[in-house]
């Protein structure tokens, strides 16, 4: 009898984490590394956030919370959600979770049965198929592709729907591409879905606050109404408060969802940290001029990071609307001979000669299903972009 369950020979190792992973070896044994696999921001917690945090400590706020969530923090989500999103929820209809990854989890382990399909657009955040397999559903990939932006058309969408369908997986702004729909997009792909009752949407909002240029953030639920019963919406502090380490991801949904989580999450690691949560409240209540500043500084570096990727040899990188990301094609470069003499015959083979000559770490666009491409996080200074802009220049401009 093997020790080791079944269910761990169909998951990968996540591909960004071993990118920072490598990154970290390498710079550990003296070579100059940049590396823009994270996806996180570069910036600290506002203070005011901190301080909230702090005082929690100092009021005793340290016991066990609520699973579900301190009341004050599931309030504050269901007034973000009308506020920002005019979607109308209840505490009750809300659920705080140790990270977004948590929440997503649990809504699969809460609604999957073997055979039960997931329809995930691609290039898809590299823990969806993963956490769809450990729960025992099966991935259906809908294709997107650069000459679209990225994003499920109504027809991709009708294509993979049957009968077995679950969820469908949106999310927007996009990790890795940084796509987002707009609301006509939304408004195409909620028709499929009326079609179709018995699909769920999950949506994964979680860069909303990321968007760039005039771009307006739609979701689905707040796009079609008639969607509201069968959609989760899912978002956290993360990536606008920059709050990565605190671990906080919410969502909300119909109460018999969120209370089915609430019962895998009470069997599990029960609630999140009791002063995270205090501090989120903040974030989400408090003034937001810091995630308004935030994103121009992003935005400025998304526009250096596509000028001068788009100057180097094959290579082709759209401007994505939100996030912090890029996901160039390197599909001109496919054939020719690295430095190391190897010829790249896929993604994979273009970052690793790209680390080895350069010292520039970025994730290859097949861990995230759709190649040959690759994802750059801009989540660093425009120094260490410009320079790593430059190596890359360099780079493809020395290949046979």
């Amino acid at each position: 009898m093997a020790f080791l369950a079944d269910a761990l020979s169909r998951v990968k190792p996540s591909a960004t984490i071993a990118v920072s992973q490598k990154a970290r070896d390498l710079k550990a044994k003296g070579r100059d590394v940049i590396s823009l696999g994270a996806g996180e921001p570069d910036f600290d917690t506002p203070d005011n956030v901190k301080n909230a945090a702090i005082e929690a400590i100092r009021r005793g706020e340290t016991k066990y919370p609520p699973v579900s969530g301190i009341p004050q923090l599931r309030d504050a989500v269901a007034r973000k959600f009308k506020r920002e999103n005019n979607l109308d929820y209840k505490p009750e209809q809300t659920i705080v979770g140790t990270g977004g990854k948590q929440i997503l989890f649990n809504a699969f382990m809460a609604t999957l049965n073997p055979g039960d399909e997931v329809i995930i657009p691609r290039p898809y955040w590299v823990s969806y198929p993963e956490m769809v397999a450990i729960c025992g559903g099966t991935s259906v990939f809908a294709e997107t592709s650069i000459d679209n932006g990225f994003t499920l058309t109504a027809a991709a969408l009708e294509k993979v729907i049957t009968p077995r369908t679950k969820w469908l997986v949106m999310n927007s702004p996009s990790n890795p591409s940084g796509a987002a729909y707009t609301e006509a997009e939304l408004r195409a792909l909620a028709d499929v879905l009326l079609r179709h009752p018995h699909v769920w949407t999950l949506t994964d909002d979680m860069y909303e606050h990321l968007t760039y240029g005039d771009f307006v953030f739609r979701t689905i639920a707040e796009v079609e109404p008639a969607l509201y019963e069968r959609t989760l919406t899912m978002n956290g502090v993360s990536k606008a408060y920059a709050m990565t380490g605190w671990r906080i991801g919410y969502a909300a949904g119909p109460v018999a969802l969120i209370k089915a989580m609430d019962m895998i999450q009470g069997q599990q690691t029960s609630g999140a940290c009791t002063i995270a949560q205090w501090a989120s409240v903040e974030a989400l209540n408090g003034p937001q001029d810091f995630v308004h500043r935030n994103k121009g500084i992003f935005q400025a570096r998304r526009d250096l990071v596509v000028s001068m990727l788009n100057q180097a040899r094959g290579i082709n990188c759209p401007t994505p609307e939100g996030a912090f990301y890029v996901y160039p094609s390197c599909a001109g470069l496919i054939g020719r001979k690295g430095p190391s003499g190897k010829t790249i015959a896929t993604d994979e083979d273009f970052v690793t000669e790209l680390l080895e000559a350069e010292g520039v770490a970025v994730v290859h666009g097949s861990a995230f299903g759709l190649g040959p491409n690759f994802r750059i996080s801009y989540a660093a200074s425009e120094q260490q972009l410009e320079e790593a802009c430059m190596r890359i220049q360099r780079f493809t401009a020395s290949l046979d």
